[in-house]
């Protein structure tokens, strides 16, 4: 595997080696999911559909913990940044998220992908995908990169589903895959 920067998404690998195509799956996933809630005002990012009280916003923001939480603080054991120690309790991230900017939001989930990806290349150099979590779970499990990449995936995964229908219902905007320009 090549030495991956910290600073740069990873490139789709198509014949990669495991932590590769793992590593390459995440970053395609932050770009689809940037790409759905990229670009829109206020409006827009509080855009909500029916029954559900989910926005773009909340989204963004909801990433942006997990990528903390699971690369920042339980993979490279540090300290959570600032701005999550004042978390108000279960959904904070969703009810609060409206009041930020998009801007705030959007430089708040890019600083968190920086974070990822700084402690993901440093466990990748030292132990690679078997290096497990410096803090168990809440359940007191303790996981491998291995484990917390394909959980992050999947996490995307579901979230770029959401955001693609709310984003869908405010400017009709489609698609699977973000256009080549789109970069988080």
């Amino acid at each position: 595997m090549s030495e991956i920067d910290p600073n740069e998404p990873v490139a789709f690998a198509p014949a990669g080696d495991e932590a590769e195509a793992l590593v390459s799956t995440l970053d395609r996933n932050r770009r689809t999911f940037a790409w759905k809630c990229g670009g829109l005002d206020a409006a827009g990012m509080t855009a909500r559909l029916s029954p559900s009280t989910m926005t773009l916003g909340g989204l963004v923001k909801h990433m942006a913990l997990i990528e903390d939480h699971y690369f920042t603080a339980m993979l490279a054991g540090r300290e959570m940044p600032d701005v999550w120690h004042a978390y108000g309790g279960d959904d904070w991230e969703w009810r609060t998220a409206s009041d930020d900017t998009p801007e705030e939001l959007m430089a708040l989930w890019r600083g968190a992908i920086a974070r990822s990806r700084a402690a993901v290349a440093e466990a990748l150099a030292g132990g690679g995908l078997g290096t497990l979590a410096t803090k168990p779970t809440h359940w007191g499990a303790t996981l491998n990169l291995r484990r917390i990449l394909a959980d992050l995936i999947e996490e995307y995964a579901r979230h770029t589903g959401h955001a693609d229908l709310i984003r869908e219902s405010v400017d009709g905007l489609v698609g699977e895959d973000a256009p080549a320009e789109c970069r988080e």
